[in-house]
């Protein structure tokens, strides 16, 4: 997971969020309301479609008309099975994990990826040893 990862205002402009996507090194951005609660997220593709529409401006256009709205959010004790077996069933590339703080991750396939390759990683070095 990416703890405290960026995160963008619905009313920010496409512009503004490739910014942060480029100086942060990331492809997902949860979205947030004016209180300060998860209300989307936009990814580095969505951006690339609306930025394909023939009027859509980067300059002006905001996230809100880009971002997928009501993401997949979980708090941080939900059990990694449970959330890897959502992601699965509906394709989602990515969780948003919030506390009573606010956004606290995101945790995304390629994550998932590198806890999967740890975990086989280590069951190799128990095989290796039981040699």
């Amino acid at each position: 997971m990416s703890a405290q990862p960026a995160t963008i205002a619905r009313t920010a402009s496409l512009a503004d969020a490739h910014d942060i996507m480029r100086g942060h090194q990331v492809r997902h951005l949860p979205v947030l309301d004016a209180e300060g609660n998860v209300c989307g997220i936009v990814t580095e593709r969505d951006l690339h479609l609306i930025e394909t529409l023939a009027d859509a401006d980067p300059e002006t256009t905001q996230v809100e008309d880009a971002m997928t709205e009501n993401p997949f959010v979980v708090t941080s004790d939900t059990a990694l099975d449970e959330v890897l077996q959502i992601m699965a069933e509906h394709k989602y590339g990515s969780v948003i994990v919030v506390g009573r703080d606010g956004v606290e991750g995101i945790f995304t396939t390629v994550d998932a990826c590198a806890v999967f390759a740890r975990m086989l990683q280590k069951e190799q070095i128990a095989e290796i040893a039981q040699l």
